[in-house]
């Protein structure tokens, strides 16, 4: 028999009218043109994609890396945007690395809902730091996520090591 580990805290998140809205959630953050707008937390704008932090985050530093052009698959995207999508989420690791010093990463994307896409209309790849003992039973037991900085400040630290050390694609 295998272990089980459940996110009860992301349920809200699936029910939330939040991510029902008309059009793509992701599509109206960049609907101003912005490079940057920490009111949306979106932390680097390039050609083809765009970087912004998870406001349901996994753990501390959780970023994602995605097309500008709304696509659900990466077949749909073309291979410069393939190549900027991994160029940018090797900066990101490379960045979180630098300001956060995690024992890992989790780098992935969820295609489709069967996948485990909470947002499955366009495509996001997941950069989520990690530490040993990360993990604990908050989450399970008591429903709670347990993050060791508020957003704003984690967006803040990331956006300073991006006007330090800019990504070149």
């Amino acid at each position: 028999m295998s272990d089980r580990l459940y996110t009860p805290w992301r349920l809200k998140y699936i029910l939330s009218d939040e991510k029902q809205m008309d059009g793509c959630v992701f599509c109206t953050t960049l609907q101003d043109n912005p490079k940057h707008d920490p009111d949306k937390f979106l932390l680097y704008r390039a050609d083809e994609v765009f970087a912004i932090m998870n406001i349901y985050p996994y753990n501390v530093g959780h970023v994602m890396v995605l097309p500008n052009q709304h696509v659900s698959t990466l077949t749909d995207l073309p291979r410069s945007a393939q190549c900027e999508m991994i160029g940018l989420t090797s900066y990101f690791v490379d960045l979180l690395t630098g300001i956060m010093n995690p024992d890992g990463f989790n780098v992935g994307m969820n295609i489709g809902k069967a996948a485990g896409a909470g947002i499955d209309a366009h495509l996001h790849m997941h950069i989520v730091p990690r530490w040993h003992g990360d993990s604990n039973f908050m989450p399970i037991m008591g429903q709670t996520r347990i993050l060791a900085e508020e957003l704003g400040d984690t967006f803040n630290k990331i956006s300073a090591g991006i006007k330090q050390n800019p990504p070149i694609l």
